[in-house]
């Protein structure tokens, strides 16, 4: 009995055992599939890439396409789901400015002086002691008028006795012209008093030539700035000044502009003028343009009008002139400091992609500029109405990064 029970226990035991090895061995084919497995599938695409197979390319492109497409859907919930539980007020605080597209005037400056065609210096036509000034500092005069005299040194007296030698002389000519009309008398007497009475007559005229000169007058109606000669003093032509005369009454600006604009500056350029002396700032226009470029400093000269309201301005007062050389229509102007520039050289400048009225993301966006003026520079390329322009915050950000606004969006 003892030695079946055992017979029966030993039988037992060597299934146990043999049951035993079975799953050890199971379980090391199972993870041998399983490594190979893997492998295989790590090795499937180079391994379908080699074969050459089109048909297998297809095929293993079709599962991993399913592959993405589950992954996608994953991450997508999870987006959603950082979004719904995230808190906005972790997000970068910037402002934007909506676009609208504006009119972009662009100008050159220039510095200019005010001045009058009429502004002279007065100087005698003859030598001599200033006898008499009529006129003073500030007083208003009309063309022609007699503001002083020079000592004529004896020609009055001169013209005194010559104009009764002239009366003489025509005296004896009318006469010998009647009788010479009547056929009596010589030809000879007729006309040698002919003669006399004419160089009498030139002389005279002669002589009145030099008595004008000794009267100093007025070239033009203006003012009297200045007195520059007193009354005994000897004056010289060319050499003592009497009088600034000047009239204001028709006053211009005259400045030098770089040639290189000198294709974008002609007759009738609008034009802006301030003169901080007088507090005065206004338009006007550019009334000529010269043709002369100074070797010197490559500039040309531009004469700008001075509207007839404007009064009381005085010859070389400093104007500082905008001549507009460039306007440019409905075009986005942003601010200097909005823009940046990569390392590779491209500007570049970023927008607000609103996700509702106060958060929404940064997009970084590359632009084209043209001409700048006072920290405002033209896009050409890049920007649109509509769009919002990052201003404070812009240099701090990054592309796709998550915003939220200081005021809410309209």
């Amino acid at each position: 009995m003892l030695k079946q029970n055992l017979k029966k226990l030993k039988i037992s035991h060597s299934k146990t055992k043999r049951s035993m090895k079975n799953s050890i061995l199971f379980i090391a084919i199972l993870s041998l599939l399983m490594t190979t497995s893997c492998q295989n599938k790590e090795q499937t695409v180079d391994e379908v890439i080699d074969s050459g197979k089109v048909d297998l390319m297809k095929e293993r492109r079709q599962e991993l396409n399913k592959e993405q497409r589950l992954l996608n859907t994953k991450i997508s919930k999870l987006s959603k789901e950082i979004e719904a539980r995230e808190d906005s007020n972790s997000f970068s605080l910037v402002s934007v400015k909506k676009i609208e597209t504006e009119k972009f005037v662009h100008y050159i400056e220039v510095q200019g002086d005010v001045e009058t065609d009429q502004n002279i210096l007065i100087y005698p036509e003859f030598s001599g002691v200033l006898d008499k000034i009529y006129v003073k500092e500030g007083d208003r005069v009309k063309k022609g008028q007699l503001l002083a005299r020079i000592d004529d040194g004896g020609l009055s007296e001169e013209m005194a006795e010559l104009e009764t030698q002239l009366q003489l002389a025509e005296t004896r000519f009318k006469r010998q012209k009647r009788l010479w009309d009547q056929n009596i008398g010589s030809e000879i007497q007729f006309l040698e008093s002919e003669t006399s009475y004419k160089s009498l007559k030139s002389n005279k005229n002669r002589l009145q030539k030099q008595i004008d000169k000794t009267q100093i007058r007025a070239s033009f109606s203006g003012v009297i700035d200045s007195k520059l000669a007193d009354q005994g003093q000897v004056v010289s032509p060319g050499q003592t000044p009497i009088f600034r005369l000047i009239n204001l009454s028709e006053t211009y600006i005259y400045a030098e502009v770089p040639e290189q604009f000198l294709n974008a500056i002609k007759v009738g350029t609008s034009v802006n003028v301030s003169i901080s002396s007088m507090g005065l700032n206004f338009d006007t226009e550019i009334i000529q343009v010269a043709n002369f470029i100074d070797p010197n400093n490559r500039k040309f000269m531009v004469k700008v009008g001075i509207p007839k309201d404007i009064k009381n301005l005085k010859p070389n007062l400093i104007a500082i002139i905008k001549i507009n050389d460039y306007t440019s229509e409905n075009t986005v102007v942003i601010s200097q400091n909005i823009l940046q520039e990569t390392s590779s050289g491209e500007q570049i400048a970023y927008v607000f992609e609103p996700k509702d009225d106060k958060v929404g993301a940064a997009k970084q966006v590359k632009i084209k500029t043209g001409k700048s003026l006072k920290g405002d520079i033209e896009v050409l390329e890049g920007l649109e109405e509509g769009q919002y322009i990052i201003t404070d915050g812009a240099r701090s950000v990054r592309d796709g990064e998550k915003l939220r606004v200081s005021e809410a969006i309209k």
